[in-house]
């Protein structure tokens, strides 16, 4: 073996693999990810920077734009939260059972990929306000779900369910059953088979898909202005305040909004996959 190639494996640059051209294809993606995501993002940070650091930190703190962050990221932590356990627990039922109509679910599952966002923020509004098929009902208990930041909740759940559902399904349907009848064998109940067997297998992936699924909540838009209301304060998004900015010819304004989303996602994804590289050396797996 030559010189640079140990030294390539030393550290840590390149693995043996069957397909030639490490250098090649390593040139291409850092060319393709920099044209396609670090420019883009690195244009956007330096026209923000002609605030200073001091501009972009008094419009992070500007009461309206406090409250609209907080909306965005609060809101999109809990609906990617509640995805993370109804699609595990719809992956399971696609992926461990047979039943009529069980194709027809699974495709159903992929449908927020499929519409435009206008047309499903639409349907949700048609569906939950006051008068609608579903807000109705609410509506007797006097609860009100559409132009509240409970809306947005819902909005940003439907969005995001297919990103848990597709990412744990091929991973538990590759999960050895075997490692289950085992555990049975030793005298686990089904119960402490799903709690120290299965769950912990699935955790990166479960990660996996609640940073997606936050990821894609955090930037929505189409589906969310039509049943959030929009108000001020209440349930107007981040995204939304840089569309206002933006029209409003602030264009400083709504790059340092966009900065400081950009800056609190990063740092919300890096944690979650700090702690997604965590439970693959806790668990095992990956």
């Amino acid at each position: 073996m030559s010189a640079i190639a140990l030294g390539s494996r030393s550290f840590g640059i390149a693995r043996p693999s069957a397909l030639p051209g490490f250098g090649i294809t390593f040139g291409f993606t850092i060319a393709y990810l920099s044209l396609i995501v670090l420019i883009p993002l690195s244009v956007l940070v330096w026209r923000a920077s002609g605030l200073g650091l001091s501009g972009i930190w008094h419009v992070a703190t500007t009461p309206r734009v406090l409250a609209a962050l907080k909306t965005s990221f609060y809101i999109s932590f809990a609906a990617a939260a509640v995805n993370a356990v109804f699609g595990l627990i719809t992956a399971w039922v696609l992926t461990r059972y047979r039943f009529p109509g069980r194709t027809a679910l699974d495709a159903l599952v992929d449908l927020p990929f499929a519409l435009p966002t206008a047309v499903a923020g639409i349907a949700l509004a048609a569906l939950y306000a006051p008068n609608g098929w579903i807000g109705s009902w609410f509506a007797l208990a006097d609860i009100k779900v559409a132009y509240t930041p409970l809306g947005i909740f819902i909005a940003l759940t439907f969005i995001g369910l297919p990103f848990v559902v597709r990412t744990v399904q091929p991973v538990l349907a590759d999960l050895d059953r075997e490692i289950e009848e085992a555990s049975a064998t030793l005298g686990a109940s089904r119960m402490q088979t799903l709690l120290r067997v299965v769950l912990p297998a699935l955790v990166p992936a479960v990660m996996t898909g609640f940073a997606l699924a936050f990821g894609r909540a955090v930037g929505e838009y189409g589906s969310v202005i039509f049943i959030a209301g929009n108000m001020p304060f209440l349930s107007e998004i981040a995204p939304l305040l840089i569309i206002v900015q933006l029209e409003e010819f602030n264009y400083a304004g709504a790059t340092a909004i966009a900065t400081i989303m950009l800056a609190i996602s990063f740092l919300s994804l890096l944690t979650i996959n700090l702690i997604q590289a965590w439970s693959r050396r806790r668990f095992g797996h990956g």
